[in-house]
């Protein structure tokens, strides 16, 4: 374990990356950094973090802003439902905690779209304290340290030397270090994550619902109101398909229906 501690911090001190979410400690910011890295890679983040910042640069402006300017600010980084889930969770944070994030996984895991790996990162960053979580870099660099050998291998069996491994002293360095450890195993073709039990290989996007939805979004945002076949001309995708994802996204809070017009919120 000495051997391992050793090989990623001496990886991190010459080749640790500087991203703009490490360079605070406001528990706001590493909320809204770690919803948007779920299921998107840090260069599309960088991207667009620092300006969402910049529109709602707590939680108070964040739950009073209109849906509709929370998914314009959003777009390009997809999985549009964060940004849903993360505006209703800033609503839970003013009204129930003052808006001050609780210092506890068990609370903070409570909370719409975030879940307890993304409620024990923010934890760590935010206040430094030392929580055991698995994310998937995490996860690539204890398959490959550790089960060689073993064709697949499940949570259950990494998170103990998560937990022998963690520096309690410092673990929020400690965990920069295995993520970007990580990051460099997958660059250079490492594939052990893919035999976590834990993988799934991401559906074909061209074509999917999720596209669909996206594409209905980036119509509807800024204020834009359409009907139904306005919806239809402006998106190649079967007209029961398009009908379908309108619905959805209405009854999930997206949109509204006016009329016969739609428009988000």
């Amino acid at each position: 374990m000495h051997v391992f501690r050793k090989t990623i911090y001496d990886y991190y001190a010459g080749q640790g990356r500087v991203l703009p979410w490490r360079l605070t400690r406001d528990p706001y910011h590493i909320t809204v950094s770690e919803v948007m890295l779920q299921q998107t890679g840090v260069e599309r983040v960088a991207g667009k973090y620092e300006a969402f910042i910049a529109l709602f640069p707590d939680f108070q402006s964040l739950a009073a802003a209109s849906l509709d300017a929370v998914l314009a600010a959003w777009q390009g980084l997809g999985y549009n439902r964060r940004a849903l889930f993360l505006k209703e969770a800033a609503t839970r944070v003013t009204v129930e905690f003052g808006g001050v994030v609780p210092d506890s996984v068990d609370v903070l895991a409570t909370l719409p779209g975030i879940g307890r790996p993304t409620a024990s990162a923010v934890i760590v960053f935010a206040f430094n304290t030392p929580v055991a979580f698995i994310e998937t870099n995490i996860r690539t660099v204890f398959i490959h340290f550790f089960f060689k050998d073993s064709e697949t291998v499940s949570d259950r069996e990494i998170m103990p030397l998560v937990e022998r491994a963690l520096d309690r002293e410092d673990p929020r360095s400690w965990y920069y270090a295995l993520m970007d450890y990580g990051t460099m195993l997958k660059k250079q073709g490492e594939k052990g994550h893919r035999r976590s039990t834990a993988y799934r290989k991401q559906s074909r996007f061209g074509g999917s619902d999720r596209q669909v939805r996206g594409k209905i979004l980036r119509l509807l945002v800024n204020g834009n109101s359409l009907s139904e076949p306005e919806i239809n001309e402006s998106i190649d995708a079967p007209e029961e398909q398009v009908m379908k994802n309108l619905l959805d996204l209405r009854r999930e809070g997206f949109l509204r229906e006016s009329g016969e017009k739609y428009t988000i919120g």
